[in-house]
């Protein structure tokens, strides 16, 4: 009898984790997109100023800003923070990125996500692996 309660309490868990897990872990995926933004901006050229200003983060069921790049305007899905560079003023930030015939290419954005991406995934799993034993050892 003790077992059957034991694994009805887990089947409530697993059934909840998802969604639970998901909310608790927005904040965190936030935290580590800006660190990554925050890397972006400092190795972006600078000549006005805009490119590094328009350096966005967007969380969970939000929308990416217009014009921005990689990809323009799209919401973003749960479990997901997206970071873009550019808006409606900024409309090049993957020419400096990538160079033109006329102008060589001065990459900011991809080598920042390379470096830094791989230790924000690691800072997320370690938050979910939390979340997920909290969830498990609650009653």
């Amino acid at each position: 009898m003790a077992y059957s309660k034991q694994l009805q309490a887990f089947d409530k868990v697993m059934r909840e984790l998802p969604e639970a897990v998901a909310k608790a872990i927005e904040p965190k995926l936030v935290i580590e997109a800006n660190k990554i933004a925050g890397r972006i901006q400092r190795a972006a050229p600078e000549d006005s100023g805009d490119l590094k200003d328009s350096v966005a983060v967007t969380a969970p069921g939000q929308s990416t800003p217009a014009y921005s790049q990689p990809g323009g305007s799209r919401i973003a899905a749960n479990n997901e923070a997206i970071i873009t560079v550019g808006n409606h003023v900024v409309r090049y930030p993957h020419l400096i990125e990538y160079g033109t015939s006329k102008m060589a290419a001065q990459p900011y954005f991809w080598p920042s996500v390379r470096t830094y991406g791989p230790r924000a995934q690691r800072a997320i799993k370690l938050a979910l692996g939390k979340l997920v034993k909290a969830a498990w050892q609650r009653p």
